[in-house]
């Protein structure tokens, strides 16, 4: 296993992209504390979570995908479609969130699976599927409606606003209890399973994966099926959040997984990133958005520039630590 040293003790080169993020984390935070008055408060920290936890369910299926050495860019329509399916069911016909919630997981989980099955079974770029899927999506979304449609159910509504008291008047929303959830399922999924070790075998030589015997095929189409999943999951988390269907909803959201994952440590290539770095990279994108709302008169573009240079500062470390570990 290659190693870095830092100081006195070396560290193995898969683990530094990860140690990079939670650095530039504390960083970020600390500095924050010192110029920003209150931006230490336990509760700016927790809103970073409740503002940004139906992007981590994303990101937690965008990591599966990247993992394998896919891309899926899809999942932001695919967010939008969920959030009008829902909000149209219970606007219109009246159905309760019960029957709704589970079938907006059943639609995206079954678009993931065709987006998987056609790109094992038709051998075509990732890329192209998965764009193919983000057109047919944002225009299906349209097919229910193309204003906003406010969600007034009661029960949905109820659930949504409620808060979750911790201590010290400190408070979380339920979202960020369901993406935690997802966050340990992944992790024990990609760690202790044998889809995990078949996820990271596929994104380091597919030929060798094969070779073993391992089910490539299946493989890339459970991970699309995941994503599509956490997809839709992330659209339910994002109703929550906004209370409404709007089929401009998302829009970019791929763009902010994909940095997520790669700024956690993820190689874009495959075969190497952790789940925790996926959770660090989130953390930093929301803390960019947080530190700009505290300085006041940046404009909120200047979240997508620093989230541009980190992404250009995280692909060369890529590279650096590519060719530290070959050697």
């Amino acid at each position: 296993m290659s190693t870095m040293t830092l100081g006195r003790a070396a560290v193995p080169v898969k683990y530094l992209p990860v140690l990079v993020t939670g650095c530039l984390l504390v960083a970020m935070f600390v500095a924050g504390g010192i110029r920003y008055e209150g931006f230490a408060h336990g509760q700016v920290v927790l809103n970073v979570f409740i503002d940004n936890a139906f992007l981590l369910v994303v990101a937690v299926g965008m990591t599966f995908v990247i993992l394998t050495g896919g891309i899926d860019l899809s999942v932001g329509s695919v967010v939008a479609l969920s959030t009008m399916v829902a909000a149209g069911l219970m606007a219109g016909p009246g159905w309760p969130p019960y029957v709704v919630i589970p079938l907006v997981l059943a639609i995206g989980s079954g678009l993931g699976l065709v987006t998987g099955y056609i790109v094992h079974a038709f051998d075509i770029q990732p890329f192209i599927v998965t764009l193919a899927g983000m057109f047919l999506a944002r225009g299906l979304c349209y097919t229910i409606g193309t204003d906003s449609i406010p969600i007034q159910d009661a029960t949905f509504t109820a659930f949504a606003q409620t808060r979750i008291d911790l201590f010290a008047d400190l408070w979380i929303s339920p979202s960020v209890v369901i993406a935690v959830v997802v966050v340990l399922v992944a992790a024990y999924v990609l760690h202790y399973t044998r889809l995990g070790r078949s996820v990271y075998a596929t994104g380091g030589n597919e030929q060798s994966a094969m070779l073993m015997g391992l089910p490539v095929g299946r493989t890339k189409i459970a991970v699309y099926t995941i994503s599509g999943f956490c997809s839709a999951l992330g659209g339910v988390l994002l109703s929550f959040y906004m209370l409404s269907g709007y089929g401009l909803h998302a829009v970019g959201m791929e763009l902010d997984a994909i940095a997520a994952v790669v700024i956690g440590g993820t190689l874009l290539t495959g075969g190497s990133g952790f789940l925790f770095g996926t959770v660090l990279g989130v953390l930093v994108l929301g803390l960019i958005q947080t530190i700009i709302s505290f300085q006041g008169t940046l404009s909120s573009w200047w979240t997508k520039i620093f989230i541009g240079l980190l992404l250009f500062v995280f692909i060369l470390l890529q590279r650096l630590f590519s060719a530290r570990s070959r050697r």
